[in-house]
């Protein structure tokens, strides 16, 4: 999977990834997808929680290299 926009967070702590995520969020059409690189144990149950909260759609992780890339659909 591919993001339409990147964010690389590795090396942030919570809550920046999220924080970041927010912002880049507002700036996005909706449809677009959020691809996160994290390194940051917490983004696991934040990230999700997150879309939860805000009505945007998680599509899911990868375990990548030392990270994690975290994928969330813009829905409105």
């Amino acid at each position: 999977m591919k993001g339409d926009v990147m964010q690389d967070s590795r090396g942030q702590l919570c809550p920046m990834p999220i924080v970041i995520m927010a912002r880049n969020m507002k700036k996005m059409q909706p449809g677009q997808v959020l691809e996160i690189w994290a390194d940051d144990e917490g983004a696991h149950a934040d990230v999700p929680a997150w879309c939860e909260q805000t009505g945007n759609e998680f599509l899911g992780e990868e375990k990548a290299d030392g990270y994690y890339r975290y994928f969330v659909r813009k829905v409105a």
